[in-house]
């Protein structure tokens, strides 16, 4: 039950707080700074109930104690002196800089004083260009990043061959050599075709050196025993029970090199799941890399060889294809689905990858180039592509690139006899469905068609600016 001698209480405590100062009392020349705010502290301690005091207030900075939610509040009605958790303490920054450091940025000596009367003389020089301004919170966080090491300078791409074996495919043998690197975890591959990685030296009078991984073939432990780099694949020659030479960084065949010899063909390949495994038809990537394989695998004609050795005016067809791990030109195989759908909606390969926000291409070289290097063709290559970029790409890269070698699409060739076949004097034919043709990839041996793929190599052409002659048989595709 409230009373009246409650309220007197009360009125009397709020005029001993806000009354002025007993004239009886001791003067002193400043105010305390707090005390028009004690009122205020009372009245919020006694509205937040009386387990809240003054001095939470006042000396912990502690925001929102009635609200157990926020971050910083504590209940004190639930502490004990067993209670170990430490009370956490926001800090207090300062918004004002020491007085050394403004003197100094208003150009005046540190022994100065701010309301000196050098302040106006060096007032009247002219002022600096930049604006003064006084630091800030922000200026603190910069001042403190400024303080951190500086950044590393990124390493020159180095890979390492982990493991090579033979694969037999439609087009011949090749070699498949599997890439580790020190710019990402992917697992990247390079296609070897190149019929050295058979020969003994008394096999064949006239070939080229082989193509073969550095890294691979050297040394890495001393401890390592013969099974071990057979394991991996660095031997020579053909593997088989009764055949197992283990290469060294030494060992590599050196038959007869006859000048004259073009430079190996090379295709630098992104990998496409929906085009090389699943047969879409909106792109030509799984044509591509069959056309690839079957284009390095033909034999090379060498005319300076006829004249000494008429049987041998020829030698087997000798290249790579490396492959890429970038699914969707490098944008991932997710948004490249949601591309897709964007694509049905009417836009193109690129403005569907921009509507994502990524780039229209982002894909990089530096790692295919690395590759070549470690299979000893960075002397010279032709590349097969349309793509200008990828051309600079190598060259910016050291590379050499000798011949730009274009891949014209098998349907378009099919539809226009004009069109000739790149790279060889053997033509392709167009099979019908029915007539299942093998190749590397589940498209194999036949070609991609439809409206779907005229328009991407359209965009590829018009937008992306791919050398390719832009001929269809619809103009209006």
């Amino acid at each position: 039950m409230h009373s009246h001698s409650d309220d007197a209480a009360d009125a009397a405590l709020l005029e001993l707080l806000t009354a002025p100062v007993p004239p009886t009392s001791k003067q002193t020349k400043f105010s305390r700074r707090d005390a028009a705010l004690d009122p205020l502290m009372i009245a919020a301690a006694a509205a937040s109930g009386p387990h809240v005091t003054r001095n939470h207030y006042h000396h912990d900075f502690f925001p929102g104690v009635m609200l157990p939610q926020h971050e910083g509040s504590w209940d004190w009605s639930k502490w004990s002196p067993s209670d170990s958790k430490p009370r956490r303490h926001l800090t207090y920054v300062s918004r004002q800089a020491p007085r050394s450091q403004r003197l100094q940025q208003e150009g005046l000596p540190e022994a100065a004083k701010e309301n000196d009367s050098s302040r106006d003389k060096i007032a009247t020089s002219p002022p600096s260009p930049t604006k003064k301004r006084r630091p800030s919170l922000f200026a603190q966080d910069t001042e403190v990043k400024s303080c951190e090491k500086p950044a590393e300078p990124v390493k020159p791409v180095e890979v390492k061959c982990m493991a090579r074996t033979r694969i037999p495919t439609p087009h011949g043998p090749a070699f498949l050599h599997l890439y580790h690197n020190n710019r990402d975890t992917k697992e990247h591959m390079a296609i070897v075709i190149d019929s050295a990685q058979y020969s003994e030296p008394s096999e064949s009078v006239v070939s080229a050196p082989p193509i073969r991984s550095h890294s691979l073939d050297a040394i890495w432990d001393e401890n390592e025993t013969e099974m071990d780099r057979i394991t991996r694949g660095a031997y020579v020659g053909r593997l088989s029970p009764t055949s197992r030479r283990v290469s060294t960084p030494a060992s590599h065949i050196s038959p007869a090199i006859t000048d004259g010899i073009p430079s190996p063909l090379i295709r630098i390949h992104s990998e496409c799941f929906t085009g090389e495994t699943v047969g879409s038809m909106r792109c030509d990537c799984g044509e591509q890399l069959d056309e690839a394989i079957r284009l390095i695998s033909q034999p090379i004609p060498v005319p300076s060889l006829s004249a000494l050795h008429p049987t041998a005016a020829t030698i087997p067809g000798r290249g790579a294809v490396v492959y890429l791990r970038q699914e969707g030109r490098g944008i991932g195989l997710l948004s490249k689905i949601r591309a897709y759908n964007l694509q049905d909606l009417g836009h193109d390969t690129v403005t569907a990858n921009l509507m994502l926000g990524h780039q229209a291409d982002e894909r990089g070289y530096e790692i295919a180039a690395a590759i070549l290097r470690d299979l000893g063709l960075d002397d010279g290559v032709r590349l097969l592509t349309n793509n200008p970029d990828k051309v600079e790409a190598l060259q910016k890269e050291g590379m050499t690139v000798v011949e730009r070698v274009p891949m014209v699409p098998r349907s378009w060739k099919s539809r226009n006899p004009n069109l000739q076949l790149a790279g060889g004097a053997e033509a392709w034919q167009d099979n019908t469905a029915a007539e299942k043709v093998a190749g590397a990839t589940l498209i194999g041996g036949n070609s991609v068609h439809g409206p779907d793929l005229d328009k991407y190599l359209r965009t590829k052409v018009l937008r992306m600016g791919h050398i390719l002659p832009l001929w269809m048989e619809d103009p209006e595709q």
